[in-house]
């Protein structure tokens, strides 16, 4: 008899990794980075292939957590979004004084 992979376990969050924002087991890749490289047009395949080290699952499993919880999720990759460009205006500024 096979034993499968308990989905439930693919997810994790840790408060001393990534402030405690949901990743992928195991791994340091936050949903967050899934969820924004597929925004961007990356097929699942192409996310598995460029971070080599996870697998369908893993990705899918990313994909599904984000999906299920998308408006938290996306209210913080925009709220990274802002602070980015706040910060890049800010450096900006100062190579001009």
């Amino acid at each position: 008899m096979t034993v499968g992979v308990n989905i439930g376990s693919l997810i994790d969050s840790d408060p001393g990794i990534h402030g405690g924002t949901p990743l992928i087991a195991g791994t340091g890749v936050t949903v967050r980075r899934i969820a924004i490289w597929h925004n961007a047009g990356h097929s699942i395949e192409e996310i598995a292939h460029e971070i080599g080290h996870l697998n369908l699952a893993q990705v899918y499993a990313a994909l599904t957590h984000y999906y299920a919880n998308k408006n938290e999720i996306d209210v913080d990759i925009a709220a990274d979004e802002a602070e980015y460009d706040r910060l890049l205006a800010l450096h900006r500024y100062s190579k001009q004084s």
